[in-house]
């Protein structure tokens, strides 16, 4: 199916939005790199914040079946997918462009819990922790919340070590961590 020009601005306004920030990212902007005229984003998209909406639910969605998928092909058994979480997230800072997490920088540009820009971001990262949840379950873990939540602060420890210090290695490094929370968490 081809893509819609609703489709096309919000891939568009996620490269830019990913690339520069949300707030120092204004609609001249947004013209200007999307090559779509103000008229034609208003026409979809009431406001900014409602460009940014779509762009987060598209990234939340592309993300999630990006990792999940990765996991599972890389992981073989719960343990094994959880610690392929980490192998993927290497393979994502190797990308060209990567600029940390799309989320993150949501939540920290609309800090206000109640705003929906930072309510969007706060529920993928709860996405997260409930795949992870899952396979902590699977896995037989004592405390399949308190694993869950634990490789999920890893997870985004290394994210933020790699944008913030360009620490590739933060993959490895949280993946070793890892290994050892799994090693405690499972063992029965």
């Amino acid at each position: 199916m081809r893509p819609t020009k609703r489709d096309e601005l919000i891939d568009k306004a996620l490269k830019t939005f990913y690339a520069n920030g949300f707030h120092a990212t204004g609609m001249d902007r947004l013209v200007e790199e999307t090559g779509i005229s103000k008229t034609s984003m208003y026409k979809y998209f009431q406001s900014k914040e409602a460009l940014i909406l779509a762009v987060l639910q598209r990234r939340d969605t592309e993300f999630r079946d990006w990792l999940f998928r990765r996991m599972s092909r890389l992981g073989k058994t719960p343990r094994g997918q959880m610690l392929a979480m980490f192998d993927a997230l290497e393979e994502w800072f190797e990308e060209p462009g990567f600029r940390g997490c799309l989320f993150v920088k949501a939540a920290s540009e609309y800090q206000d819990p109640e705003h929906p820009i930072h309510a969007l971001a706060a529920t993928h990262k709860a996405l997260i922790y409930r795949h992870l949840h899952g396979l902590a379950v699977q896995g037989g873990a004592g405390d399949p919340a308190r694993l869950a939540r634990q490789l999920l602060v890893l997870k985004e420890g290394a994210i933020v070590a790699a944008q913030v210090e360009g620490c590739r290695a933060a993959a490895a490094q949280a993946k070793d961590a890892a290994m050892t929370l799994l090693d405690n968490a499972l063992a029965h």
